[in-house]
């Protein structure tokens, strides 16, 4: 394996984090991201921060397994969030061996939301954390463009830009504008397949981000371009939530697939 691979929490939800360890090992990705905060509400809740039971079996599998963990989710910033509350989180992250710290953007102040990213990469530093925002059409970091702005505007050494296949497709974003964006600020990206066709409505966008995507290379996106423009062996995470396959095919097996998929994507790239 000539870059980390590692396998993403939202392609293994329904796995508790030293339960995703386990997976990530089995399926041969030699790392593995772990969701701290839920994305939702209606997502299952770990005791995973701080002192735990949980958190020490999570650090005792990744001992023992050899597996690492790339980044730690998901951070947002809204207009009510006290960047210091995550303190504990970050404390977390950094025990478990984390290097990145995955962030969503959910405050419509622009302004706001940039002094709050920075004040994040202020408190994630001292654990040599660096904070990555991702942008999703749906939030109010919407495309690559007004992510950079924001990220730009932070002006932090550990600031990061999260780059995503499904969100650089499904925000309108174009491969060819990641070369205007600092070397520096990829940190690591997110690889997964969607057909080509977009879902009509932003509700059923979010609908498919979240539970049915495609393994790489087994939909519409050109990830040899996308894979080709990004730094070599820069770090992936591949983020294949597929809720309908899950109820026939377990973890593990899914897992699987998904590495060896974007093994072939990676081969392609290579030839091309």
């Amino acid at each position: 394996m000539t870059r980390p691979i590692s396998l993403a929490a939202l392609t293994v939800l329904e796995l508790s984090p030293p339960e995703m360890v386990a997976c990530a090992a089995e399926a041969g990705f030699s790392h593995v991201g772990l969701r701290l905060i839920p994305a939702t509400p209606e997502e299952p809740r770990y005791p995973i921060v701080g002192d735990t039971t949980m958190v020490r079996e999570t650090a005792s599998r990744l001992a023992d397994t050899g597996v690492k963990v790339l980044d730690i989710e998901i951070f947002r910033l809204k207009p009510d969030t006290r960047v210091a509350d995550y303190e504990p989180a970050l404390e977390t992250g950094a025990r478990l061996g984390a290097s990145e710290v995955l962030v969503a953007g959910n405050d419509p102040d622009e302004r706001r939301l940039s002094e709050r990213f920075a004040a994040l990469c202020d408190l994630a530093a001292p654990f040599g954390l660096s904070p990555s925002l991702e942008f999703m059409p749906w939030t109010d970091a919407k495309d690559l463009s007004q992510a950079a702005r924001i990220v730009g505007a932070a002006h932090r050494s550990n600031a990061g830009l999260l780059i995503d296949a499904f969100h650089l497709d499904r925000s309108g974003s174009r491969i060819e504008d990641i070369a205007t964006l600092p070397h520096e600020w990829l940190r690591f990206a997110q690889l997964c397949d969607v057909p080509t066709i977009a879902p009509a409505t932003m509700d059923d966008v979010v609908a498919e981000a979240r539970a049915e995507r495609r393994f790489p290379g087994e939909g519409g996106l050109d990830l040899v371009s996308l894979l080709r423009a990004l730094p070599p062996k820069l770090p992936l995470s591949i983020e294949v939530p597929t809720q309908t396959l899950a109820r026939t095919v377990g973890a593990v097996a899914r897992a699987r697939q998904a590495l060896a998929a974007t093994q072939a994507v990676l081969a392609a790239v290579a030839e091309a």
